[in-house]
């Protein structure tokens, strides 16, 4: 009886394989801040390259991982801060709303990585490539992507799926990810994201 219980709570073990996830970071938000409308207008460009690598990977059964800042809404729970950032969000963002078979971490700070659970997700979910979406190319996205270089995840970060306040910040950001980390920065108009996936799915083991 005893070892029926242990093996019933016990921590389920990380999944061997190379699969793919997809991270859409900071999209939930109110753009409540200096030079936050200029910024929503850009996100609202990007919404839809995003919608589609989120409908590819739904149709790989691959997951999809909102990273979020909760905007110092320290006592806020999720429902509460999807709410908020959808009440008045244009229709392309509103299209991106996060579903009940979506993951949700929120994180303090720049990095996707830094003080959240992450770090333990991804592996449980056997995952090793990523691709990286949302704002700001030159702060968020690009903490997240020296995050995950620095843990070996093959990276691909569309340049039609970021955005940033100032376009040109935005492009060293996508400079710096390519050259520095190793990544893929091809716009999902260049780069069919369903062949990007298979790539994935030749990693695994047999």
């Amino acid at each position: 009886m005893d070892s029926v219980e242990t093996a019933a709570t016990a921590p389920a073990r990380d999944r061997p394989g190379s699969a793919a996830a997809l991270l859409i970071i900071d999209m939930i938000n109110t753009f409540d801040f200096e030079g936050g409308d200029a910024l929503r207008a850009r996100a609202a460009t990007i919404a839809g390259p995003i919608r589609r690598l989120r409908d590819a990977f739904d149709a790989a059964e691959l997951p999809t991982v909102y990273v979020n800042d909760n905007f110092g809404e320290w006592h806020s729970e999720k429902s509460r801060l999807i709410e908020q950032a959808m009440a008045d969000a244009p229709e392309a963002i509103a299209r991106l709303t996060p579903r009940d078979c979506d993951y949700f971490v929120l994180k303090p700070q720049f990095s996707g990585f830094y003080a959240t659970n992450l770090p333990v997700l991804l592996p449980k979910l056997g995952v090793r490539r990523l691709v990286l979406t949302g704002v700001s190319t030159d702060i968020c996205v690009l903490f997240t992507a020296g995050d995950a270089h620095m843990r070996d995840y093959a990276l691909w970060v569309p340049e039609d799926a970021v955005a940033s306040q100032d376009a040109d910040r935005g492009r060293w950001a996508l400079e710096s990810i390519a050259q520095s980390m190793s990544a893929d920065i091809a716009a999902t108009s260049d780069r069919d994201p369903a062949e990007w996936i298979a790539e994935s799915a030749h990693d695994l083991p047999g």
